[in-house]
């Protein structure tokens, strides 16, 4: 697989001639509804076996090859040019497809209102031959331990048809908001802790959920302990059941990070405790703070630094966004933003006559239009 930003000038025809492939794979890879219409500085995914490198400044090839796990003979052998040969810069190399490596892979999905969407319903269908859980948000707990389901329409029979497993998402969101008194009452009251563990086992084996997933978040400080030992007492009840367990871990660079979202999250204890976590490595830029990338690279790169030197690799799943958002100029603080897909990003784009600009400290696409 390469990607392509698209340049001025870039056609798709020229685009599938420089990489040996047809318009009509990069137009049905990229679900392209304007394909003679790119927008310059657009993100296309070339579906080819292998991918093609530029040479940069500096480098040789055996700093290329020891990149992508071959031998300086290999890469030469398989471009047909000299080991020992000098690389002028802008030379192309085809990078031949490494073997692939079997990973875990979950999709939050988020129905909005009372009923699901058919767009939902295709976007669901159409992923789900590439995930290992489908994830419905979100069952919320009541603070008598109760649960409220979200509309689950026909999830359970699309991940069925892939033999992709369900998780159950629980969360302390209470009338849109997550709630700090909900969740303590959920860790420290006993009895409420004991009816949400029958109701979530009842649920899990009544759906078909294989995972349990608790997000639970803006938590009291002070009950970081408590949620440890809720993680806990639920892990040795869902195990019993043959369940697995995971946690949503906010974006940390260091235990002793403050702050609401942060304190009560112990990477530590849950990466000792669960089965799996997800760093939710999202939202520097949100819908009520200032324009910032939603997922800056640089950013990212600092929590999954601290992840990994508290708890195995082997538990942790980063978190991605499949979204944007469109901020007003000059930014008011506390005003709401428009959230829109990828796609939208880019018709808009296209109808306002603007190009995509790369932020290459964040390593995100970003363009401001009037």
């Amino acid at each position: 697989m390469q990607i392509h930003v698209v340049q001025q000038g870039d056609t798709i025809y020229n685009i599938a001639d420089t990489y040996n492939s047809l318009p009509t794979d990069i137009i049905d890879a990229n679900e392209l509804d304007a394909p003679n219409n790119l927008v310059v500085g657009q993100a296309i995914v070339i579906p080819i076996m292998g991918q093609f490198y530029v040479v940069q400044q500096g480098e040789s090839l055996y700093s290329i090859a020891q990149q992508f796990g071959l031998t300086a003979e290999q890469l030469a052998q398989i471009n047909n040019i000299s080991v020992e040969g000098i690389l002028s810069v802008g030379t192309r190399l085809y990078i031949p497809e490494q073997p692939k490596r079997e990973i875990t892979a979950n999709a939050y999905i988020e129905p909005i209102g009372e009923e699901v969407s058919q767009t939902l319903i295709n976007s669901a269908e159409k992923a789900t031959p590439y995930l290992t859980y489908l994830a419905p948000f979100s069952y919320q707990v009541g603070r008598d331990g109760t649960l409220t389901a979200p509309p689950m329409d026909n999830f359970e029979q699309i991940a069925a048809n892939q033999n992709t497993s369900l998780m159950l998402v629980v969360t302390n969101l209470e009338e849109g908001e997550f709630s700090q008194d909900l969740g303590h009452i959920i860790l420290t009251v006993q009895a409420v802790q004991n009816t949400l563990l029958d109701n979530i086992v009842n649920v899990a084996n009544e759906v078909g959920f294989t995972d349990v997933h608790f997000d639970f978040e803006f938590l009291p400080p002070e009950d970081r302990e408590a949620y440890n030992n809720f993680l806990r007492k639920a892990r040795q009840r869902l195990s019993e059941e043959g369940l697995l367990m995971s946690t949503a871990l906010a974006p940390k660079t260091s235990a002793e990070q403050e702050g609401a979202w942060y304190e009560a999250h112990d990477y530590a204890a849950h990466g000792e405790i669960a089965d799996f976590v997800v760093l939710m490595t999202y939202e520097w830029g949100y819908s009520y703070g200032p324009p910032l990338a939603v997922s800056p690279i640089n950013e990212v790169r600092e929590v999954v630094n601290f992840a990994l030197s508290v708890m195995p690799g082997n538990k942790i799943l980063l978190g991605q966004n499949l979204y944007g958002y469109d901020w007003t100029l000059p930014y008011v603080e506390g005003g709401d933003l428009l959230t829109i897909s990828p796609q939208k990003a880019i018709t808009r784009a296209r109808e306002q006559m603007w190009q995509f600009n790369i932020d290459t400290e964040a390593q995100h696409i970003l363009y401001v239009y009037r």
